[in-house]
């Protein structure tokens, strides 16, 4: 009897256990079956290293190479002559205006007698008529007289300090010449091109660089620049710098006042790229993410993008050269996400 209850016990143990292992094995297999109903339909795509052409685009305005106010050193004199007017080119040197000579002419008139004064004098000197103290005091007056005469002949007299075109004209003959300028000359071969650039480009960028040029009235045509020169200095509110660029302009199509983007090239580097589409931003931040697909789940990665390349985006940092990167589905995808790969 006793041997029986055993053997009763041993057989409701055995059943008991049979019963736990049915159990817990249903369970694992419907939470897989559960997780693979769930998991998210997306495709991927291998990052890849890939060498990228760092060359910068900046839109600036075209400036004259130089300019300058063409502006007599008296004022309150009237304008004798004008001899050039809007649209003219000048060279450097050449006669523009001439004011009213009127003060010009007695001046020279008094240097004359001073000069016929000490002409006189000056052998009455050497014959011992008059001492030395009164031939220097004739000889300063002479010279005094001759600067006197000579700046007021500069001063009637205005010319060109460069060789340009006139873009502004402000008086006629006869007008009294008060404080605006008569004219305005501009420089327009070569002309110039300032440019804010990233402190990142800074070792980049050389004085003698090339830079290419384009403007939209000439869409099918670049023009060459020279960088000429660099601003050691920084702009601490927008952490740039600024480079100058000079651009020949002897076929005579370029003019201030445009609009040019230049492109600078700043030299290559090694990538890894990942398709545009793959790249996320998080709202209300300036934040950059994408999915890394490894062993069936969606890995969230905060990246750090550069250049544009084609229809791929150069990464800085945040993903490795071969992981797979989701391109799909990207909306349903979230960290730790079960994922299945679409062939």
């Amino acid at each position: 009897m006793k041997s029986k209850n055993i053997m009763k016990k041993l057989l409701i143990a055995a059943l008991a256990a049979a019963a736990c292992g049915c159990s817990g094995g249903g369970n694992k297999n419907a939470a897989a079956a559960s997780e693979a109903e769930t998991a998210i339909l997306t495709r991927t795509e291998a990052a890849h290293a890939q060498t990228v052409v760092l060359s910068e685009t900046f839109t600036s305005e075209i400036e004259a190479g130089k300019e300058n106010d063409i502006t007599p050193a008296v004022s309150g004199v009237h304008i004798d002559r004008i001899m050039v007017d809007v649209g003219d080119r000048v060279k450097e040197g050449q006669l523009l205006l001439t004011l009213d000579p009127t003060l010009y002419n007695q001046q020279a008139l008094q240097l004359s007698n001073i000069e016929a004064d000490y002409a006189r004098l000056k052998p009455v000197f050497e014959a011992g008529g008059i001492s030395r103290q009164q031939i220097e005091q004739q000889k300063t007056a002479l010279e005094v007289q001759r600067e006197v005469v000579a700046n007021l002949k500069k001063n009637i007299e205005v010319r060109s300090p460069l060789t340009g075109v006139v873009t502004a004209r402000n008086y006629d003959p006869g007008d009294l010449f008060a404080a605006m300028p008569v004219l305005h000359v501009m420089q327009i071969n070569p002309l110039k091109i300032t440019v804010n650039i990233s402190e990142q480009y800074f070792p980049a960028v050389k004085v003698g660089m090339p830079v290419e040029l384009a403007v939209d009235l000439f869409p099918d045509r670049t023009f060459e620049g020279r960088v000429s020169l660099v601003h050691p200095a920084f702009d601490a509110a927008t952490r740039t710098f600024t480079v100058e660029v000079t651009v020949p302009n002897g076929e005579d199509k370029l003019r201030p006042g445009m609009f040019a983007r230049t492109t600078f090239d700043m030299g290559k580097k090694e990538g890894v790229m990942v398709p545009d589409v793959a790249v996320q931003k998080q709202v209300g931040s300036a934040e950059r993410y994408i999915y890394v697909i490894k062993d069936g789940k969606a890995e969230r990665r905060s990246v750090k993008v550069g250049r544009q390349v084609d229809k791929y985006v150069d990464i800085l940092s945040g993903v490795e050269d071969g992981e797979q990167v989701a391109v799909t589905a990207l909306s349903r995808l979230y960290d730790g996400a079960p994922v299945k790969i679409a062939e």
